[in-house]
């Protein structure tokens, strides 16, 4: 498959750009510090507040962002792969619209950060399998039913949210808005989030060969072999794993999963094997960059990352559509 650039100068510059980033994020923000001021922060043991800017809030935060960003193009492209749909999206099959109406349930309950983190896994598990139930039919399901299927439980639960929105008390109304454009101060779990996308995109460099097959079409995975049907399902599953995750930890960040495959396709080809792993290490650059934006640019207030990532998202997919069609 043909790739417009190589690999040895790709993935070494997603590399550098991940690393600049990474350090910009400790750097930067309401209290400016030096390089200095941040390697004295992680190597000494002396509670000093650098030390607290960086290691309680500047550290967690950007891994988390680097993790989520990695998550939802890895699962992108993993749906625009299963779906055979290049509109195809993390959020398509209503799994974010789950997790949203969960979280902000318990946000309207007054429960904690990790009550918040726990229902909106649990409604995005929810929603998965409420999409996978419905999408059954004669045969089975197919790519299409569960595409509609999936944009119908997600305008629903559009619906529901802007319900509990109009219920809400007002003085956690901006708690839940704020969470549904994308909130990425919560970033206790980036422990559990690096792991999951470094086992995620390697599973997914190790499919890319049968993802490959898949993408020509089901009759023709079939005539040489493959399990399509498993195959198809061990993708959805883990499709909505890897979105549910991300959305709990960060909310509703949208675009990313769109955009990012389509990036990396551009520029590499279509080879999944290498489609996934480079996904995963671009999307988790863009939103590293998108939520470095959100904190420096009105300092010390913040803007919603997921604001952000639309803003930049929808006139660069339109760029994109421009120019294939051209």
């Amino acid at each position: 498959m043909h790739r417009r650039l190589p690999l040895s100068v790709a993935i070494p510059l997603l590399a550098v750009t991940a690393l600049v980033l990474f350090g910009l994020s400790l750097t930067s923000g309401s209290v400016p510090l030096s390089p200095g001021d941040v390697a004295a922060a992680l190597w000494s043991d002396a509670p000093t507040l650098a030390r607290d800017v960086v290691l309680e809030l500047r550290l967690p935060r950007a891994l988390s962002a680097f993790a989520v960003g990695g998550l939802l193009a890895l699962s992108g492209a993993i749906l625009q792969v299963l779906l055979r749909n290049p509109l195809a999206d993390p959020y398509v099959l209503g799994v974010s619209g789950g997790a949203s109406v969960a979280a902000l349930v318990a946000i309207m309950l007054g429960l904690p950060a990790a009550g918040v983190d726990g229902l909106a896994a649990l409604g995005a598990l929810a929603a998965c399998l409420l999409v996978y139930a419905l999408a059954q039919g004669p045969g089975g399901w197919t790519p299409t039913r569960l595409l509609l299927t999936g944009v119908v439980v997600a305008a629903g639960a559009g619906s529901v949210v802007s319900l509990l929105l109009a219920l809400g008390d007002e003085t956690r109304l901006r708690g839940m808005v704020f969470w549904l454009l994308g909130d990425l101060s919560r970033s206790e779990r980036w422990s559990w989030l690096m792991s999951l996308l470094a086992m995620a995109a390697i599973a997914g460099a190790l499919l890319g060969r049968q993802l490959n097959v898949l993408a020509r079409g089901a009759l023709q995975a079939a005539s040489v072999g493959m399990d399509v049907r498993r195959l198809q399902v061990l993708l959805f599953v883990g499709s909505s794993v890897l979105t549910g995750s991300a959305v709990s930890a960060a909310g509703s960040i949208g675009f990313i999963g769109l955009v990012t495959p389509h990036l990396v396709r551009l520029a590499l080809g279509s080879d999944n094997r290498v489609v996934l792993p480079a996904s995963a290490l671009l999307g988790g650059v863009l939103l590293m960059a998108a939520d470095l934006a959100a904190r420096v640019l009105i300092a010390p207030r913040q803007l919603p990352v997921g604001a952000l990532t639309a803003l930049v998202g929808v006139p660069l997919f339109l760029l994109l559509m421009y120019r294939q069609r051209s």
